[in-house]
């Protein structure tokens, strides 16, 4: 599970995701990015679907600081206390699962444990996902702040990064989404739109 790079930790967890708080202020993988986490043996894939900075203090929000300031960085710097008093999170849509050495693309009977630790896959994980793209239906399906098209075309940029071959992977991406989505050219085609290269 060590392999990828640790972002931080489940601090909430239902069936379907989970929120992550960032060891680092602002170090929040991009929209679309495929995260794992564990559920005892089981570990869980994610796709990123939102995030946000605030304040720690529910209900105080942040104050502008700058100014007198030239530029974020010297806010920052005449305010170290700030990077004490925000913090950065994201929200995760589970989309799969490894168990017994095989990658499922369904929902895990059981969600990600509280303070499990947080990675983003390596390329050689996001390619072996990827191979089949049972994934997208589940997106198709999914109800977060951010709609599913916007989603799709998140996930399907940021998994094509890792192909040598990026064009290839989203046209077979584009092909099972013109079947599962049947009669819904529109949101086909904003999606497409979204992947065109």
């Amino acid at each position: 599970m060590t392999e990828g790079l640790r972002v931080g930790e489940v601090i909430e967890a239902s069936t379907i995701g989970f929120t992550v708080q960032c060891y680092e202020l602002y170090s929040i993988p991009p929209l679309g990015s495929l995260v794992k986490t564990s559920s005892g043996d089981t570990m869980l894939y994610a796709i990123v679907n939102g995030a946000t900075t605030s304040g720690i203090e529910p209900g105080r929000r942040p104050v502008a600081r700058g100014r007198n300031q030239a530029s974020e960085e010297d806010i920052y710097r005449s305010n170290p206390q700030l990077k004490e008093l925000l913090h950065s999170e994201f929200s995760a849509l589970v989309v799969g699962g490894r168990q017994d050495g095989r990658v499922d693309h369904y929902l895990m009977p059981e969600p990600a444990h509280i303070h499990a630790f947080v990675y983003q896959c390596s390329p050689n994980e996001i390619r072996e996902f990827s191979q089949e793209l049972g994934f997208l239906k589940m997106l198709l399906a999914s109800h977060t702040e951010v709609p599913a098209e916007e989603l799709i075309a998140a996930t399907l940029r940021q998994l094509a990064g890792v192909y040598p071959d990026r064009r290839a992977f989203l046209v077979r991406a584009g092909r099972e989404l013109s079947v599962l989505l049947g009669g819904e050219y529109g949101r086909l085609r904003t999606i497409l739109e979204r992947i065109r290269e």
